[in-house]
Order: structure tokens, then C-alpha cells, then sequence
């Protein structure tokens, strides 16, 4: 990842990002029709330049916020896919943001590249030094609003690397060891293990990893800085890979399913970050983690789970996992006693059919904390959205004639929201809001904006926020 600099002039650097408000007047000198260049937001034209090798003139609205700044970042670094050292110019703009800008370069430069070989990483350009242009270089607000971007940013790609780790090294026990690994000083890690799950009564979680001889794991992550008035929970779906389970899936459709760990991801980046700035909430995380095979050993439509809250649930899909992991991980974060509890889970593909693949449905049973997780997600730059749990809905989740929940609808229609009821079944009376990411959390098509090709980190800038706003 680069590092970020602020300065009040810019270096020599391989290409300049000039970014340019509509409505401005075009610098003088330069064939603007030759590259059909008019300034129409999100133009933009790669010109030879002074001192750098290029200069990348990036069109923006006439008064662009965070959000259109980071994309106008982004638009200019991929016109200059060969430049290893950038300048930021946003002198033009009527009012810039640093952060904005900082984080967009360092979400912008990710590059996955573990699992290439050596020629591959050769020929592979990456970004390391981003230098912003800026009067205020100086000061200590504009350094700190920075540094405080890129740990965001940093965190997001966190997320990225895990659910693009290849299942096969990145099954249950692997990814709790890297959580541990990832924690930063000031949060705790604790480890359940399967015979800790079982003593734990975990059945959920215990029932979807049953088909895999990898065992699965819940891991706990505590951050409780000295003087914190509010407490959140965060619960993230873990499955490291679903094949389905017995209720198996098309061979096609389990291509992407590395990503079905990008809620647990999410959340344990988040936590990373608000450690990492030191942000006054104490947070409690727990990841749900486990692997969705078939196998004869396999949990079966038809049998019942006994949950850590005590409830049993009636399994009619096996290919319905990851309610069942969030389930526990809830009721736990419920006897926590919170103030507030988010899930993000890469939950259902009626959310991609409701939303499409880049926008996140926001449920629960608090419309404060609904309306606090879509402003955070706003402020953030994330594409969320609210749907309803609507009665018709709730009373399906509890038709089962031999369990007291039933895991799957018994229609065809309204699976996000019959997943957030279901939920909602094990978080008590906690104020509670579930994000489902299943569209937002991987990207399979071609890299745009800030937001590469694979995983996205979908999420974990929108929970950093959220605990700055309620901190």
C-alpha cells in the first residue's frame, strides 16, 4: 500500500492528478478537443506535462463532495496505471478533503498479488508514494484527518486480502489465526474451538461445519478503551467457503464463494480500525466462522439445531448457513448487553436481485439505528439501502410444527427479509441492524471507481464510522 504525503508543493513524480471543478476555466495551452475534453464530470484527459511524465485531468461536478473527490481520485490514478509516485492536485476545487482524498488513493493502488509469480509482480505496477498538494501541510488537523483516512483504508484492504485468500488457505482454523495475527495492541482475542462451541451449546455454528474436516471457530475480539460511554456489538458471518452443504450448489455459482467469510472480515477489520484510532466506544466482535461441505457427516434438511440461545431451529435448506452461525454469534452478543448490535453478513441473493451488486440492504428492529448505519454509510461513501421485516414475514419464521423456528421460507419470494426475521429471533430485546453485503462484498466483474476487482472490503468503512458517530 503507499504512503501518503502531505506537502504545500509537489515533487517530481511520475504523474499529477489535477482535479477540476465544472464550470472552471480549462488551463490554457493545452488542445482540450484533441482528447474531447469538455469538463463534464468524470472526464478525463491524460496530458504530457512539465516536470512529471503526465498529467491526469480529472472533471468533477462544480462543487464535489467526499464521496465524488474520492472518485475523482480514482478515475485519475487507473488514467495512469504506470506511475509508481503520484501528485494530488485538488488546488482547483472550492473545498477539498484530505481524507477523501488520501483514502481513495490507498483503496485506489490495492493490488492482490500473493498468489502471482515472480514475472507477474515484475510487470505489475503499484503505487507506493501518493504526495497531496495542500496549504494546510503543516497543520495538525489536515495530518491527522490523513492518517486517520488511510487506517480506514488500510482496514478495508485488510478485509480485501481475507476473502481473496484462496479457500483451501484460508479455511476456519487458518482465518482465526490470522485474525489473531491482525489484532492490534488494546484488543483482546479469544479462540473458541469446536469442543468450546460444543460445551458453549453453539449448535448453529457446530451444525454448518459438521461436513468439513476442518473444525470451525467463533473468535471474539474485545476493545474497551478506559472512559467509554457506549458499547456496540458487531457479529460477522464467517463461511471461509459454501458449496451448499447437501443442499448443494451448481458447480458455477461456488466459483465466488471464498467471499461468504466478507461479513466476519468486515467486522474484525472494523474492529482493527477503531483500535487503531483510538476512538472512544468499546466494541465487541465475534466472528462465525466455518466451512459448508457436504459430507457424511453433514447437518441434513430436516434435522434440528439446538442454538446458544436455546432455541431449536428446523434446518430446510443447507444452503440457509449463514443465518444459522449469525444466530449464535447474536445471542451471544445479546448476553453481552450492548447498546447496540450489527450484523454484516454476506446473507442472500435476493438482496443482489432486490438491490443489484452494489448496494447493501440495511433490516432491524431499531429505525434510529437504521437511520445512524445509512447516514455513517453516506458519510462513508457506501451504497446502502433499507428493507422492511414485515409481519407476514415474522410469522413464517416461527411456522415450524416440530422446532421453534423454521430455517428457510417456505416461499419463493422475500428471502432478505425472511433472513433478517430469522435474526431477529436471537438478538432479545437488543437494539439491533443487520447488513447484508452479499452484492457490495465481491466484485467478479472489472475494477472501478476505487473498488478493485474480487473483494471490497464492503462494509468496514460504513462500521467505522458508525462507531465514530456513536462514540
Amino acid at each position: 500500500m503507499p504512503t501518503v504525503h502531505l506537502r504545500a508543493s509537489l515533487p517530481t513524480v511520475d504523474a499529477i492528478i489535477a482535479l477540476l471543478p465544472k464550470g472552471a476555466d480549462l488551463p490554457s495551452g493545452i488542445p482540450w478537443d484533441a482528447f474531447g475534453f469538455t469538463g463534464e464530470d468524470g472526464q478525463v484527459a491524460v496530458v504530457p506535462s512539465g516536470d512529471a511524465q503526465v498529467t491526469a485531468w480529472v472533471a468533477t461536478v462544480a462543487e464535489p463532495n467526499a464521496e465524488q473527490q474520492r472518485r475523482a481520485v480514482a478515475k485519475g490514478l487507473r488514467a495512469v496505471p504506470k506511475a509508481r509516485t503520484v501528485g494530488i492536485d485538488p488546488s482547483r476545487l472550492p473545498e477539498v478533503d484530505l481524507g477523501a482524498l488520501a483514502e481513495s488513493a490507498v483503496l485506489t493502488a490495492y493490488a492482490y498479488l500473493e498468489y502471482k509469480g515472480e514475472d507477474a509482480r515484475k510487470k505489475t505496477t503499484v503505487v507506493d508514494t501518493v504526495t497531496i498538494l495542500t496549504p494546510d501541510a503543516r497543520k495538525v488537523a489536515a495530518k491527522r484527518a490523513v492518517e486517520e483516512a488511510v487506517v480506514v483504508a488500510e482496514a478495508t484492504c485488510l478485509a480485501r486480502d481475507w476473502v481473496n485468500t484462496p479457500p483451501a488457505d484460508l479455511r476456519p482454523p487458518a482465518f482465526a489465526d490470522a485474525i489473531k495475527a491482525a489484532a492490534p495492541t488494546g484488543v483482546r482475542v479469544t479462540v473458541w474451538d469446536e469442543k468450546k462451541l460444543a460445551r458453549e451449546n453453539c449448535g448453529g455454528i457446530l451444525g454448518v461445519g459438521a461436513g468439513s474436516q476442518a473444525p470451525p471457530r467463533l473468535v471474539k475480539l474485545s476493545y474497551a478503551p478506559e472512559g467509554a460511554k457506549t458499547h456496540l456489538a458487531l457479529v460477522g458471518k464467517g463461511i471461509t467457503f459454501d458449496s451448499g452443504g447437501l443442499s448443494l450448489k451448481p458447480g458455477a455459482s461456488m466459483m465466488t464463494m471464498k467471499c461468504d467469510m466478507g461479513g466476519a472480515a468486515a467486522i474484525v477489520a472494523a474492529t482493527t480500525a477503531i483500535a487503531r484510532l483510538g476512538l472512544p466506544i468499546r466494541v465487541t466482535a465475534f466472528a462465525c466462522i466455518a466451512e459448508n461441505l457436504p459430507s457424511g457427516s453433514a447437518t441434513r434438511p430436516g434435522d434440528v439445531l439446538r442454538m446458544r440461545s436455546g432455541a431449536t431451529v428446523e434446518v430446510h435448506n443447507t444452503d440457509a448457513e449463514g443465518r444459522l452461525v449469525l444466530a449464535d454469534g447474536l445471542a451471544l452478543a445479546a448476553e453481552a448487553e450492548p447498546d447496540h448490535i450489527v450484523d454484516a453478513a454476506t446473507l442472500t441473493g435476493a438482496a443482489m436481485v432486490a438491490l443489484g451488486t452494489r448496494t447493501a440492504a440495511v433490516l432491524g428492529n431499531d429505525e434510529e439505528l437504521e437511520n445512524r448505519v445509512l447516514a455513517a454509510a453516506e458519510v462513508a461513501g457506501e451504497s446502502m439501502w433499507r428493507l422492511p421485516i414485515t409481519e407476514e414475514i415474522i410469522s413464517a419464521v416461527t411456522s415450524s410444527t416440530i422446532a421453534d423456528v423454521r430455517q428457510h421460507n417456505p416461499k419463493p419470494h422475500g428471502g432478505t427479509l425472511y433472513a433478517a426475521a430469522f435474526l431477529r429471533e436471537f438478538v432479545g430485546e437488543s437494539s439491533w441492524a443487520h447488513l447484508d453485503i452479499a452484492g457490495p462484498a465481491f466484485n467478479d466483474g472489472g475494477a472501478y471507481d476505487y473498488t478493485p476487482a474480487g473483494g471490497t472490503g464492503a462494509g468496514v468503512r460504513t462500521l467505522v464510522r458508525l462507531a465514530r458517530d456513536l462514540g
